[in-house]
């Protein structure tokens, strides 16, 4: 598929819509949703190798141990490090009652490239999806699949309708 601006827009308003209860939920919520998706990739680890040998020539004992495995291994990185971030903390000693409370800003773009995809596609989506913001992947027009691969993931996981959303294009910029 080749999406154009108006799949562009409609992937950035239901991502809009989408961003305020998502920045709402518990951070432990979206941490839980993060990992149902490392459930659902790792039943899903032959299709993304299969996909990437496919679009990328990269063999598939490559494609098996190494890129579907820098996934698994960002997203679980990501919640660790999340689980142990505190997320709502004083300010200081001396001011306790003062808060730094780190929340989403909006919606995040990701832009991945063809080569290493789950690399940079779990990268860029286990921090949004932890911080709380929403989603728009445009992945590289040379090595789609696995991404459409990884946004049925998001769906099988339980991701809320609008928080993930994947636009196919060519070239870095949609349509």
């Amino acid at each position: 598929s080749l999406g154009g601006a108006a799949d562009a827009e409609a992937a950035i308003a239901a991502a809009k819509s989408a961003f305020p209860a998502w920045m709402a939920t518990p951070v432990e919520d979206r941490i839980a949703l993060v990992e149902k998706l490392i459930e659902v990739y790792q039943t899903r680890g032959e299709d993304l190798a299969q996909a990437m040998s496919a679009e990328m020539g990269a063999p598939l004992d490559m494609s098996r141990s190494q890129q579907v495995g820098a996934g698994t291994y960002h997203l679980k990185n990501f919640i660790r490090a999340a689980k142990a971030f505190d997320f709502n903390r004083p300010l200081s000693d001396r001011a306790p009652n003062d808060r730094i409370i780190y929340e989403a800003v909006g919606v995040a773009t990701l832009i991945t490239p063809w080569n290493w995809p789950m690399n940079q596609v779990t990268l860029k989506v286990g921090a949004a999806a932890i911080a709380g913001c929403t989603m728009v992947l445009k992945p590289s027009e040379e090595s789609p699949l696995n991404a459409m691969i990884f946004a049925e993931m998001m769906h099988e996981a339980g991701f809320p309708p609008g928080v993930f959303n994947l636009v196919n294009g060519d070239g870095p910029g949609v349509g």
